[in-house]
Formats: structure tokens, sequence, C-alpha cells
């Protein structure tokens, strides 16, 4: 694959420029201008539409062999180019190099198991009450996807969802985010050398200043029966709102607010690693990341102290591209500025501030570490999407889980407990869909990512993932 930068929308097997022109991506790292990306309108989008279902008149009849070789292709390609892929990602959204290798790993990971699973979207016989009839059930592809993805895992989130949806027999048009669209163009462009026929991808970046339009277009759409989308929940409802009028299948992956619980019985050697992973990995850019910690007054200060030298020790703050660095730049100017303000109104509310808590130049943040917090304060009551942990004692299971669930998110949540009763109870008492017991890494192709109230719906990865983009057909004979 060329090292060369790909700026052009990808429209039925054709590099394209936008009908709005062009608009800039920038460096978080630097500010600086990395190149100049088409700018894609409404009916750019329309035409991506069509294109991708004219594609899947044949794609949805290719067998499952077939799609899980090239499948395969896709997850070889990934790994011969993940040292330039990894480049693109840190260049365009900040995140230091060696997470950037990282994700293209993991999104490797979902090609491979996708095209394992493709060949096994078993139907079922279904036994009959009456001697006359037959009854089965098949599982068939919904039609043409629309992928919209977020800037904090640009090439993972849309290889979990495009794996999912090209091994069930979608075609797709991806809608990659205005700060990260080079590397969805980079992926698109070495899905075509692999062979992806024309149409079963296609991909229409666009300007901050077109997303309603762009958005609006690909819900509108009666030709689009499906729509995946990752990103914030204020956007997730309109989308969802959006989506009514023509009655297609959603799957929304939307924002958190995991809690991160300390036990009596926990064991800190275990915990501070995990809360440490947790709460820095991409500079605190995640949806899953711990957003409220709850530590037991009996190990609170001790587990402050050791927070506090971990984060002195491991983390190194400075432009992803550089040894060492783990901490990169906030992705853009807004996301700053309000991780600013809600630090200082939280201060201002009565929090200490242990470490950090003051701006850095640029759109760097040093990583923040603040105690005293209460779940009234400004912190307590939002996601936080930045290196800032905040700290809460309790005194009672009952208490901590009653504040834990004490939110309208509910997408991961997270515990450190040896009490093999009490990981029973929390876990199944905490609201949310996915629970980490002494483990905060958990996201992996084999598991089902997803989560409950204000979070979202549908899976993603796992078995489970080909749901969102198949639909279950009961055949009945007569005999």
């Amino acid at each position: 694959m060329s090292q060369k930068l790909v700026t052009e929308a990808y429209v039925g097997g054709v590099w394209r420029g936008g009908r709005g022109g062009t608009f800039a991506v920038y460096d978080p790292a630097t500010g600086a201008e990395i190149a100049q990306v088409a700018d894609c309108s409404s009916q750019d989008v329309e035409e991506a539409i069509e294109a991708a279902s004219e594609a899947y008149l044949i794609w949805r009849h290719t067998s499952v062999k077939e799609r899980a070789a090239l499948l395969y292709k896709i997850r070889d390609s990934l790994l011969a180019n993940k040292d330039n892929l990894a480049t693109t990602i840190t260049r365009e959204s900040g995140k230091p190099l060696g997470q950037s290798a990282g994700e293209v790993g993991f999104s490797a990971s979902f090609f491979e198991w996708f095209a394992e699973e493709a060949r096994r979207q078993y139907g079922e016989t279904i036994p009959s009450s009456v001697a006359s009839k037959r009854m089965v059930t098949i599982r068939q592809p919904v039609g043409v996807a629309a992928l919209i993805t977020p800037w904090n895992f640009p090439i993972a989130m849309m290889a979990r969802k495009l794996a999912a949806a090209l091994a069930a027999g979608c075609t797709c048009v991806i809608k990659p985010a205005e700060d990260t669209p080079l590397i969805a163009l980079a992926f698109t462009k070495l899905c075509e050398d692999v062979g992806v026929p024309a149409g079963v991808i296609n991909v229409v970046p666009c300007s901050r200043e077109r997303v309603l339009e762009v958005g609006a277009a690909l819900c509108d759409s009666p030709q689009v029966q499906v729509l995946s989308f990752t990103g914030s929940t204020a956007v997730g409802q309109w989308l969802y709102s959006r989506c009514g009028l023509t009655v297609k299948k959603l799957s929304l992956e939307l924002g958190g607010d995991a809690p991160f619980i300390v036990f009596p019985t926990a064991n800190l050697d275990l915990a501070i690693p995990g809360a440490m992973a947790s709460k820095f990995r991409n500079t605190g850019q995640t949806c899953v990341s711990a957003n409220r910690f709850f530590v037991h007054e009996s190990l609170h200060d001790e587990f402050v102290s050791r927070l506090a030298a971990a984060m002195d020790t491991e983390l190194k703050v400075g432009r992803g591209l550089d040894t060492g660095v783990n901490q990169g730049p906030l992705i853009n100017q807004r996301q700053h500025d309000r991780l600013v303000k809600m630090v200082k109104e939280t201060v201002a509310e009565g929090a200490q501030v242990v470490r950090g808590g003051t701006s850095m130049s640029g759109l760097y943040y040093p990583p923040t570490l603040l105690t005293g917090v209460t779940p009234a304060m400004t912190l307590a009551k939002n996601e936080i999407f930045g290196p800032v942990a905040i700290i809460m004692k309790f005194k009672t299971e009952e208490e901590v889980v009653k504040l834990s669930n004490h939110t309208r998110r509910g997408l991961a949540g997270y515990f450190y407990s040896n009490d093999v009763s009490q990981v029973w109870r929390v876990a199944e008492a905490m609201e949310v869909g996915m629970v980490g017991v002494n483990e905060t890494l958990m996201s992996t192709c084999e598991a089902p990512f997803g989560g409950v109230k204000y979070s979202g719906i549908g899976k993603e990865g796992s078995k489970y993932g080909l749901d969102e983009y198949s639909s279950l057909k009961y055949i009945c004979f007569g005999v």
C-alpha cells in the first residue's frame, strides 16, 4: 500500500471529489494542516447509496466462502500495512503511535472473526404441532448499511461494523468522523487493492458544517436498511428519531459513564494498573473509560497515593509520534475547552487537586487527579472524555451500587473485589452492558460490545454482531 495520503471520496469504485469542495484535516499535536479532504454533500451520499444498492444485488448472492476469503485478505493487508496505517491514525487523532498500532491489530481481529462467523449463520428447524407443516428459519442480509464512525478509534470502530456487515452480505456507505477521515480512506484503498468489488464499500467524508446534511441523507433514504453509529448520546438520539420515518434497523453505541469501584477486599496491585489502563488509555478519550472512581473509605488514602505515584512515573505527555509518549493531545479545541471548564467548575465546587488540573499549551491537558468529589459536582455528572480521574469515598456495598447506577448511561462498569459472593451480587446489580471484575481491558472480537439505557442498543463483535446486519426469515412448508 502506498504511503501517499488518500483524500478523495470513494463511490461505486471511483475515487472522486465532493460537491462541497474540500475541508482541512489537522494534526491535534501541532495544529498543522495535514490534508484537504473531499467534502461530500447529500447528493454525493445519495449516489453512494445507489452504488451500494446496485452492488448489493450481486454481493448478497456471493457464497459465504467467497466473503470469508475476502475478509481474510483484508485482515492480512491490515497487518502487512500496520506501520503506515498507525502513523496516519496518530497524525490525525494525536493518539500515541503504539496505541495506534495496537488499534490496527485489533481491527484485523474482527475481519478474521467475522470471516469465520460468516460460515456459521445457521437457521433452525422448528418442530411443528401440525403434521402437515414443516417450519424453518434462515438468515439473510438486510441490505445497504450506513456506518457512521467516531474519531477516538477511527479504524477499529469501522472494522468492527464493516467486517460484520460484509460477512452478513450487506454493502456499505461509511461516513467517517470529520476529525479523522484519512484513516478511513487509507483503509478503503487497502480494500480496493485486495479486490473488494466496486460499490460494496463507499466512503463519503464531510466537514463539520455538512454533518447534519449527510447524516440526514443516510437516515432518510429508504434504500438504507440499517444504520450503525458510534458516538455521543445526543447525536445518537437525533439519529434514532430521524430514522423512525424509514423504520430501519439501528445499532447505536453511545456515551458511557463507567463506574470503577474498589471494595475493601480489592487487591491494589491489580486495581492500580487497572485504573491506569482504564482511565488514561487514548488520553481518556474512550467511551468505556472509568468515569467515576468509588473507593472504600478504608482504602481511599492508599489508593489515591498509589494512583498518583503511578501517574507520576508511567505517564508521558507529548506528540504521539515521539518515543515513549503515552498521553497525546485532546482531539480538538472544543473537547479541550469543555474539559478545562468542567475541571475548573469541579474545583470551585470543592474538589481538591492532587495532580494536574492546569492547562498546558495547545490541545494538551495534564493527567489530573481530583479527590473530595461528590456526585453533585460537575465532573461526576458528565462523561469526562479526558485524562481526569475523580475519586469519591463510599462506606457500604448497597450505597456504592446505588451511586454507580445513578446515571442515564450504562455502557461499561468495573469493580475490584476478592469476595466471591460480592462479585456475583455486584456484577448482576450493575446497570451496564459490560462488567469488568478485577479487569478493565474487556474489548475483544469474541465478546459482545454494547450498553443499556442511554448508552445505546444492539451489540457489536461476537457471534451477536451479525444480528445487526441480518434478518431472520421464517418459512412454513405445507407437505
